[in-house]
């Protein structure tokens, strides 16, 4: 869905409608932190994690409020350079998927903390191809492994929710190796903190991060 789209079916849409398409997760219990995860560093430094989950604009939103997160930017993943401009991602038919690349310090959070994070409130994993109003595989749900060992704590947490049925129906998200990460066009980027009061932000990400508040008081940060 174009940006235009995007905002015209909003702008469509009632107020309950709207609400109703939240792309937040809907576990039937509270996501439990993972079994597996990577131990956390003993000293500040910078890892990065790279994720997908429908519009790249809540994603962001969420994980600028998660405390040891040093950056959150809007990108493109899974396709090649020359097609990383979002009307042409749009189409759907480039291999990217809307993404974040996150920049965070392992002293203060680990990987699998933040993969918490993503299942909990960012997005609705058991949704393939969408999230909310945004249909399309740019909408996927993705996870973008960099090492061995963020694809095994992936896939082992990913087989934990599945096998704990957190959620009513199966998770889709894929466990990609993430060849390159393409930084979206300036106007995405911080897109939710820059217009709090444009409708798609309102209904279906500003609930994002005030769930996160909610749900992980001890790792929200309001900056």
């Amino acid at each position: 869905m174009s940006y235009c789209n995007r905002l015209a079916a909003i702008l469509a849409s009632s107020l309950i409608a709207a609400t109703a398409c939240n792309a937040k997760a809907a576990p039937a219990a509270a996501v439990p932190a993972p079994a597996v995860d990577t131990p956390r560093a003993s000293a500040p430094g910078q890892q990065t994690i790279v994720l997908s989950g429908g519009c790249f604009w809540g994603v962001q939103a969420v994980f600028q409020h998660v405390k040891g997160v040093l950056s959150a930017t809007s990108g493109y993943a899974g396709g090649s350079a020359k097609t990383a401009e979002y009307e042409i991602v749009s189409t759907g038919e480039t291999g990217h998927a809307e993404s974040v690349q996150i920049v965070y310090d392992p002293s203060q959070i680990t990987y699998g903390e933040l993969l918490r994070v993503f299942f909990s409130v960012a997005h609705d994993p058991t949704e393939l191809n969408r999230q909310g109003p945004d249909e399309g595989t740019q909408y996927r749900s993705s996870i973008f492994f960099t090492s061995d060992e963020q694809k095994r704590v992936a896939e082992s947490y990913i087989a934990q929710l599945d096998r704990a049925k957190v959620f009513p129906s199966p998770i889709v998200t894929k466990v990609e190796p993430l060849k390159a990460f393409y930084p979206a066009e300036a106007y995405h980027q911080n897109y939710a903190a820059l217009h709090p009061n444009q409708p798609y932000i309102v209904y279906n990400d500003a609930p994002k991060v005030a769930h996160l508040r909610e749900e992980f008081p001890a790792l929200y940060t309001g900056k």
